[in-house]
């Protein structure tokens, strides 16, 4: 039993998920080798997007896997630090531009 939720030895299991649904699984996984695949944008590039969202949406999981995709596809820490800075940047500014909406309903109802 661990302590927390996350148990790193976890993402080593992910293919499990597939088992009761193989079918499922199959679609799922030949999509995202596609979408990671060499393309417009390079391994590199998908590797450091990936991480900046792995962080945006706080998966520790998608964190260690795509720290390590980022160093294997060339990636330094420096440009791994920008990434997870671009995408914290880009949910604070989610976060404040709904505060208009915010603005809105007080100014609707005359406070």
């Amino acid at each position: 039993m661990t302590d927390h939720y996350y148990n790193a030895a976890d993402l080593g299991r992910f293919s499990e998920m597939g088992e009761e649904a193989g079918h499922l699984w199959e679609k799922f996984n030949g999509w995202y080798t596609a979408v990671f695949a060499e393309g417009a944008l390079t391994e590199r590039e998908k590797a450091l997007i990936a991480l900046g969202v792995a962080h945006a949406v706080q998966c520790p999981y998608c964190i260690d896997a795509y720290s390590e995709a980022c160093l294997e596809n060339g990636a330094d820490p420096e440009q791994m630090t920008e990434a997870v800075h671009v995408a914290a940047a880009i949910r604070g500014g989610a976060s404040l531009v709904h505060g208009i909406q915010m603005r809105n309903k007080t100014r609707q109802l005359g406070m």
